[in-house]
């Protein structure tokens, strides 16, 4: 076998995992214990480009990104109806649940609004 027909095997093995721009499998990806995904600082990387892409974690099964009224941030506070402690209390709670609302908008994981 000639050297044109061993590029030639080569071409057409790797054609359907070898594109212009990208890499496409057909097949599930298994890392080994102990390796990492290494990836740029720059510009980042996205795990999905479009809010209708599914996505599961933790063998979860995968699901598009979440979107509703019920994510948007919480504007109330509690009012003199309670101790003083009850609404150090209550703010606390709603500073901090706006601040992981906004790390979960951050990451795609839920749109945060409708």
């Amino acid at each position: 076998m000639d050297e044109s027909k061993v590029r030639e095997i080569i071409r057409q093995e790797l054609g359907l995992f070898i594109r212009s721009d990208r890499f496409t499998f057909q097949k599930d990806i298994q890392m080994l214990d102990g390796r990492n995904i290494q990836l740029a600082t720059g510009t980042g990387t996205k795990f999905g480009t479009g809010i209708d892409q599914k996505i599961g974690y933790y063998n979860a099964t995968p699901i598009a990104q979440r979107s509703g009224s019920a994510q948007v941030a919480v504007s109330g506070t509690a009012d003199s109806t309670y101790s003083a402690n009850e609404v150090t209390l209550i703010n606390d709670i709603v500073v901090l649940l706006n601040e992981l609302r906004a790390w979960a908008v951050a990451q795609g994981f839920i749109k945060g609004s409708a």
